[in-house]
């Protein structure tokens, strides 16, 4: 299966999510990446269930919804209402991380995890074959436009023979500082999606610039 494009609405022009979505839409992506931040566990405050809501009747690709709040096992169905169809917790926030895992299946939706770039992939070999998408960051969560750091190419090697030792079907997530220059390493060292937000909509010609991702 080829790789997949979810473009992060988080660097998106918040006037125009209207434009954005037709784009989207009309474009190569795969998936929408929605960043919901508390301004607790990240310190920086993004959109939640309102803006999400919104988009729904829009599109009709998947929503990658990642949650960097604390506690988020407490808005586990209000995000399935919302329309999330992926629901990602971060390891760092999550203290019962397989009872959340469970929770977010029950509610018919995919269960990913996401890793700091501090966090080693080793602590999900005991719940990986309960994890749909294992999403690993290339920055440190909060903020769009960081650059890559180089040690997410390990990890992901790492965590690449974790999951195919283990039978778990899970797919492998990278989420930050993606670009055209780093991507084609990423998927050689085991990465299935690809998130991409400043590369993306910052540049000239979004739709263009998700279709050479594609192309990778």
């Amino acid at each position: 299966m080829s790789h997949l494009i979810a473009p992060s609405l988080l660097a998106s022009d918040f006037t125009r999510l209207g434009d954005t979505a037709n784009m989207l839409n009309r474009s190569e992506a795969d998936w929408y990446h929605l960043d919901v931040m508390d301004g607790v566990f990240v310190p920086n405050i993004s959109f939640g269930l309102p803006v999400i809501s919104a988009l729904r009747p829009l599109s009709k690709k998947v929503f990658d919804v990642h949650l960097m709040i604390v506690q988020p096992e407490r808005y586990i169905v209000d995000f399935k209402h919302a329309g999330a169809d992926i629901l990602t917790v971060h390891y760092e926030a999550s203290t019962h991380l397989h009872r959340t895992l469970a929770a977010i299946r029950n509610e018919g939706m995919q269960a990913g995890v996401a890793l700091n770039p501090h966090t080693p992939v080793h602590l999900l070999e005991d719940v990986i074959e309960d994890i749909d998408l294992v999403c690993l960051m290339g920055v440190n969560p909060g903020f769009g436009g960081q650059s890559f750091i180089e040690k997410t190419y390990q990890k992901t090697e790492a965590l690449r023979n974790i999951i195919d030792k283990s039978g778990s079907k899970a797919k492998i997530e990278i989420d930050g500082g993606v670009n055209s220059q780093n991507a084609p390493k990423l998927l050689s060292a085991g990465a299935d999606v690809l998130v991409a937000g400043s590369f993306v909509f910052r540049s000239e010609n979004p739709e263009e610039t998700i279709a050479s991702l594609k192309r990778v």
